[in-house]
Protein backbone atom coordinates (compact mmCIF):
# COMPACT_ATOMS: atom_id res chain seq x y z
CA UNK A 1 0.00 0.00 0.00
CA UNK A 2 1.48 3.13 -1.04
CA UNK A 3 1.00 6.04 1.80
CA UNK A 4 0.70 9.15 -0.22
CA UNK A 5 2.19 11.31 2.27
CA UNK A 6 5.65 9.33 2.01
CA UNK A 7 5.46 10.56 -2.20
CA UNK A 8 4.54 13.97 -1.75
CA UNK A 9 7.45 15.09 -1.49
CA UNK A 10 10.35 12.66 -2.14
CA UNK A 11 13.98 13.36 -1.06
CA UNK A 12 16.13 14.78 -4.12
CA UNK A 13 19.42 12.33 -4.44
CA UNK A 14 21.64 11.46 -7.24
CA UNK A 15 22.70 7.88 -7.36
CA UNK A 16 25.78 7.39 -9.15
CA UNK A 17 26.90 4.43 -10.38
CA UNK A 18 30.21 3.80 -10.80
CA UNK A 19 32.27 0.66 -11.91
CA UNK A 20 36.14 -0.23 -10.74
CA UNK A 21 37.74 -2.56 -13.46
CA UNK A 22 41.38 -2.94 -13.53
CA UNK A 23 43.55 -4.81 -16.21
CA UNK A 24 45.83 -8.16 -15.28
CA UNK A 25 48.69 -5.68 -13.96
CA UNK A 26 46.26 -3.79 -11.64
CA UNK A 27 45.54 -0.87 -13.43
CA UNK A 28 42.54 1.12 -13.07
CA UNK A 29 40.24 2.16 -15.95
CA UNK A 30 39.28 5.54 -15.94
CA UNK A 31 37.39 8.27 -18.11
CA UNK A 32 38.32 11.43 -19.21
CA UNK A 33 35.04 13.89 -18.47
CA UNK A 34 34.90 17.30 -21.05
CA UNK A 35 32.96 18.43 -18.28
CA UNK A 36 35.80 18.78 -14.86
CA UNK A 37 39.34 18.55 -14.82
CA UNK A 38 40.65 15.10 -13.71
CA UNK A 39 40.06 11.41 -14.64
CA UNK A 40 36.91 9.81 -12.87
CA UNK A 41 36.04 5.76 -12.78
CA UNK A 42 33.32 5.24 -15.42
CA UNK A 43 29.65 5.42 -14.50
CA UNK A 44 26.70 7.77 -14.01
CA UNK A 45 23.44 8.58 -12.43
CA UNK A 46 20.69 5.47 -12.56
CA UNK A 47 17.88 6.43 -14.23
CA UNK A 48 14.49 6.29 -12.44
CA UNK A 49 13.66 2.59 -11.29
CA UNK A 50 16.88 1.31 -13.22
CA UNK A 51 18.83 -1.31 -10.84
CA UNK A 52 22.14 0.30 -9.51
CA UNK A 53 24.22 -2.30 -11.43
CA UNK A 54 22.34 -1.98 -14.43
CA UNK A 55 23.19 1.56 -14.23
CA UNK A 56 27.09 1.29 -13.63
CA UNK A 57 27.29 -1.63 -16.33
CA UNK A 58 25.24 0.43 -18.85
CA UNK A 59 27.30 3.76 -18.25
CA UNK A 60 30.81 1.01 -18.48
CA UNK A 61 29.20 -0.07 -21.81
CA UNK A 62 28.24 2.85 -23.24
CA UNK A 63 31.98 5.52 -22.10
CA UNK A 64 34.31 2.16 -22.69
CA UNK A 65 32.63 -0.09 -24.96
CA UNK A 66 33.08 -2.77 -22.04
CA UNK A 67 30.61 -5.11 -20.99
CA UNK A 68 30.79 -6.62 -17.46
CA UNK A 69 28.45 -7.56 -15.10
CA UNK A 70 29.05 -6.11 -12.09
CA UNK A 71 26.86 -6.95 -8.32
CA UNK A 72 29.52 -6.81 -5.68
CA UNK A 73 29.76 -3.01 -4.20
CA UNK A 74 33.19 -1.80 -2.62
CA UNK A 75 32.70 1.41 -1.66
CA UNK A 76 29.47 3.52 -1.03
CA UNK A 77 30.51 7.18 -1.12
CA UNK A 78 27.95 9.93 0.26
CA UNK A 79 28.33 13.72 -0.96
CA UNK A 80 26.32 16.46 0.45
CA UNK A 81 25.03 18.97 -1.72
CA UNK A 82 27.09 21.49 -3.19
CA UNK A 83 27.00 22.81 -6.64
CA UNK A 84 25.70 19.17 -7.63
CA UNK A 85 22.63 17.71 -5.64
CA UNK A 86 22.96 15.46 -2.92
CA UNK A 87 24.63 12.11 -4.13
CA UNK A 88 25.31 8.72 -3.25
CA UNK A 89 27.94 7.03 -5.25
CA UNK A 90 27.95 2.78 -5.25
CA UNK A 91 31.31 1.43 -6.50
CA UNK A 92 31.35 -1.78 -8.03
CA UNK A 93 33.61 -4.35 -8.40
CA UNK A 94 34.58 -4.89 -12.32
CA UNK A 95 37.15 -7.55 -11.72
CA UNK A 96 39.96 -7.83 -14.04
CA UNK A 97 39.32 -7.39 -17.64
CA UNK A 98 41.99 -7.93 -20.76
CA UNK A 99 39.89 -6.13 -22.76
CA UNK A 100 41.14 -2.70 -23.74
CA UNK A 101 38.63 0.46 -23.64
CA UNK A 102 37.22 1.69 -26.47
CA UNK A 103 36.84 6.31 -26.29
CA UNK A 104 33.03 6.76 -27.56
CA UNK A 105 32.84 9.92 -30.03
CA UNK A 106 33.02 12.66 -27.33
CA UNK A 107 29.79 14.43 -28.77
CA UNK A 108 27.54 11.74 -27.73
CA UNK A 109 29.00 11.04 -24.29
CA UNK A 110 30.87 13.67 -22.99
CA UNK A 111 34.22 11.57 -22.44
CA UNK A 112 37.89 12.67 -24.08
CA UNK A 113 38.70 9.21 -23.49
CA UNK A 114 39.47 6.35 -21.61
CA UNK A 115 42.64 4.70 -20.55
CA UNK A 116 44.10 1.80 -17.68
CA UNK A 117 45.98 4.33 -14.85
CA UNK A 118 48.49 2.60 -12.67
CA UNK A 119 47.80 2.63 -8.82
CA UNK A 120 50.58 4.92 -8.12
CA UNK A 121 49.26 7.40 -10.62
CA UNK A 122 45.57 7.80 -9.16
CA UNK A 123 46.08 10.69 -7.08
CA UNK A 124 48.18 12.45 -9.64
CA UNK A 125 45.73 12.37 -12.71
CA UNK A 126 42.33 12.51 -10.20
CA UNK A 127 40.79 14.84 -7.58
CA UNK A 128 41.86 14.42 -4.37
CA UNK A 129 37.87 12.87 -3.24
CA UNK A 130 37.83 11.07 -6.36
CA UNK A 131 41.13 9.32 -5.72
CA UNK A 132 40.51 8.60 -1.84
CA UNK A 133 37.17 6.77 -3.35
CA UNK A 134 39.34 4.85 -5.43
CA UNK A 135 41.45 3.86 -2.59
CA UNK A 136 38.79 2.56 -0.53
CA UNK A 137 37.27 0.53 -3.27
CA UNK A 138 40.91 -1.29 -3.96
CA UNK A 139 40.89 -2.05 -0.18
CA UNK A 140 39.42 -5.29 -0.97
CA UNK A 141 36.28 -5.36 1.86
CA UNK A 142 33.16 -6.06 -1.03
CA UNK A 143 29.79 -5.67 0.21
CA UNK A 144 27.07 -7.30 -2.00
CA UNK A 145 24.25 -5.94 -3.66
CA UNK A 146 20.93 -6.70 -2.88
CA UNK A 147 18.04 -5.59 -4.33
CA UNK A 148 14.73 -6.55 -2.71
CA UNK A 149 16.44 -8.55 -0.05
CA UNK A 150 18.26 -10.87 -2.71
CA UNK A 151 21.38 -10.92 -4.20
CA UNK A 152 21.99 -9.20 -7.55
Amino acid sequence: MRDPRLLAKPPVCRLGCLALVRNPRGDVLLVDPDYMDGLILPGGAARSNEPPHEAAGRHLAEQTGISLRLTDVLAVDYTPADRYLERLNLVFDGGITGAQPVAAPQRRSGLLGARFVPVKQLSAVMAPAQAARVAEALAGRAVPLLLCGQRA
